[in-house]
């Protein structure tokens, strides 16, 4: 089964939760805050940390990457990887820059030229064996690329597609992440039918279902929210 990383905890009770159903959750250096790093990380069960290059596409702030690779390199006896610092918009060459000079594992993106991936194959093969598969949104509909782009990723390295929850099927994806999770949360609260729980319970009803994702069959379908 795809091991399934939940987005970065937005607040103490959502940290909480994640932490209770020792799921793996996914810590971004772009969006960490103090008190996560000094009360919840240690007790996460299983811990993928990311440059916040999402949030480098968004907001335009360019990640300090002396300080990331300071800050991921201090946790990188008890975390299962860190990401390197890809630059989403489309350029390679300040990706492959970035991994030659701050380190973590690389990513290949629909927007990079196709010969590119061989290079990126043996940095994965060099460092921590994991490779990142990104894809500017919308995703839906790129299944075709996707399977096209792991046929050539070797065995024996992990392959995490971010944000990827809808090619979850694909046995060759090794983990995804998603923040789903907390907004579904929020969907349940104002659902007429479930609107007498607190955010609480409603963080444990999405929990189960990541957990017993497991149990139903698999779809070619996009991602759907619990109540859409």
């Amino acid at each position: 089964m795809v091991r399934f990383y939940l987005g970065t905890p937005k607040n103490q009770m959502q940290a909480h939760a994640a932490s209770q159903s020792r799921l793996p959750v996914l810590v971004s250096f772009g969006a960490t805050a103090p008190w996560l790093d000094k009360h919840w990380m240690s007790s996460f069960d299983r811990v993928l940390l990311d440059s916040g290059s999402f949030s480098e596409l968004n907001s335009g702030k360019v990640i300090d990457g002396e300080a990331y690779s300071d800050w991921a390199r201090e946790r990188e006896p008890w975390v299962d990887a860190w990401a390197g610092i890809d630059d989403i918009r489309g350029d390679w060459r300040r990706s492959l820059s970035n991994y030659e000079k701050f380190g973590g594992f690389p990513t290949f993106h629909d927007t990079d030229p196709v010969e590119l991936l061989d290079d990126i194959i043996a940095l994965a093969l060099s460092g921590q064996r994991w490779i990142g598969i990104g894809m500017l949104p919308p995703r839906a509909g790129r299944e075709d690329w996707l399977r096209r782009t792991l046929d050539r990723v070797p065995d024996g390295i992990h392959v995490h597609g971010w944000a990827c929850g809808q090619y979850a099927h694909i046995n060759r994806i090794d983990s995804v992440d998603s923040t789903n999770w907390w907004r579904d949360s929020f969907l349940i609260t104002k659902n007429p039918m479930t609107s007498h729980l607190t955010p609480g319970e409603a963080l444990d009803i999405v929990v189960k279902r990541y957990q017993r994702r497991g149990r139903t069959k698999a779809t070619h379908t996009d991602q759907t929210t619990l109540f859409e």
